[in-house]
Order: structure tokens, then C-alpha cells, then sequence
């Protein structure tokens, strides 16, 4: 497979047909090598319009979707940003200048990310996703649902930071962009989007008597 005619592809098709107008997210998507971030076995459908596999209950979010919530988010080079399972993110992210640590919650995730994160420059960790690594962040993104962002990741992030991530209890879920504030943080919807929810941050469920 031509990855390189792929790649080019999927930023003409997916990404600039969407409205994603920012040079920086065009270039960066344009250069990274997307099928290094899904299973060796799954590589063929990283330019496809598909939450392509990282490991068993693992994806990188679509082309189309990575590219507009990274453009809502606006980041900026020398920013610090977390990437919480998100992995290709972190690498369109570090190639656009930011300082980028990638963390994920699965062994077997890291394992497969491991070498394309290190060559993209970014560092990764793996640790419990619910407590993020590190604060001060000026942003935070995660390629995979949540039902709310959870208030840890809105204090990882510095007043006026950003986090980026689809909140989802249902079948369409709410791309969304999170500032945080003195007093806590607030929300706007930016898009639909329907990335599977990521494991243990599904709604809990309540009790009624």
C-alpha cells in the first residue's frame, strides 16, 4: 500500500472537506505516518474513514474528527500538552511545535505505540488515564468518549487551558472544548462525534429504590 498517497488522500478528502482550514493540522497530518500508531495487522485502514484498531478495545479516533477537535483546541507551539489515549494526536501535536507527553492507560496499547511516539518526540507514559501525569498543562486531548470530563483532568491543565475530548451517553456523542476557569471549567459542543467510549469512564450507573 502506498501510505504516502494515503496520507496525502485522507488530508484532501477527510480533513479540508470538513472545514479544518489550519495550515499547521493540514501539514502535520499531511507528515506523520498515521499507520504506526494502529496494530501492525490493521495498518491498511489507518487512511480510511474509521476508528482504525491500536489494540483489543483501543482506537484512534477518525482523520476527520482528530483534525476538527484539534483545530477547535488551537494549539500553539510551545505549549505543553497531555495526550490521554491519544496517541496520533500527540504526534500531529508535537510536530506542530508543542511539548507533548502521551499517556495511556493500556500496556498493550503502549507497546504497540512505543517506537512511533519516541520517533515523533514525544514522551510516553502509562499510568491510571482517571490521574493524569503531571499539571500545569496548557492543554489535554483524548482521542477516545468520556460521559463527563473528569474534574482530574480539568486541574491538570492551567487556568485558561484547554481540554478537547468527545463526551458521548448515546449513540451520537458531543465533541466538546473544556477551559478551565479560577472557579472550575466550562464547555462548549463544537460537533458530533462517535468515538467508542473509553473503558471506565462509561456513565456509572445510579440506584433508584
Amino acid at each position: 500500500m502506498d501510505f504516502s498517497s494515503a496520507r496525502y488522500n485522507m488530508v484532501e478528502s477527510q480533513v479540508r472537506t470538513n472545514d479544518v482550514t489550519d495550515l499547521g493540522i493540514q501539514d502535520a497530518m499531511r507528515t506523520v505516518p498515521r499507520e504506526r500508531f494502529c496494530a501492525p495487522a490493521r495498518s491498511f485502514s489507518a487512511y480510511a474513514e474509521v476508528e482504525a484498531e491500536i489494540c483489543p478495545g483501543r482506537w484512534l479516533m477518525k482523520p476527520r474528527d482528530i483534525a476538527k477537535l484539534l483545530q477547535a483546541a488551537k494549539p500553539k507551539s510551545g505549549e505543553r500538552a497531555l495526550c490521554l489515549a491519544a496517541p496520533y494526536a500527540a504526534a500531529v501535536l508535537a510536530h506542530m511545535g508543542l511539548d507533548v507527553t502521551a499517556q495511556e492507560g493500556d500496556a498493550r496499547a503502549s507497546a504497540v505505540l512505543g517506537q512511533a511516539l519516541e520517533d515523533a518526540g514525544v514522551k510516553l507514559v502509562t499510568g491510571d488515564l482517571a490521574a493524569p501525569q503531571g499539571e500545569g498543562y496548557d492543554l489535554i486531548v483524548c482521542e477516545a468518549a468520556v460521559h463527563e470530563v473528569p474534574a482530574a483532568w480539568v486541574s491538570a491543565v492551567k487556568v485558561g487551558g484547554r481540554i478537547a475530548v468527545v463526551r458521548r451517553d448515546g449513540p451520537v456523542g458531543k465533541a466538546c472544548l473544556t477551559m478551565r476557569t479560577e472557579h472550575g471549567g466550562s464547555s462548549r459542543e463544537v460537533f458530533d462525534s462517535t468515538p467508542p467510549i473509553l473503558a471506565g469512564f462509561e456513565r456509572r450507573p445510579t440506584f433508584s429504590f
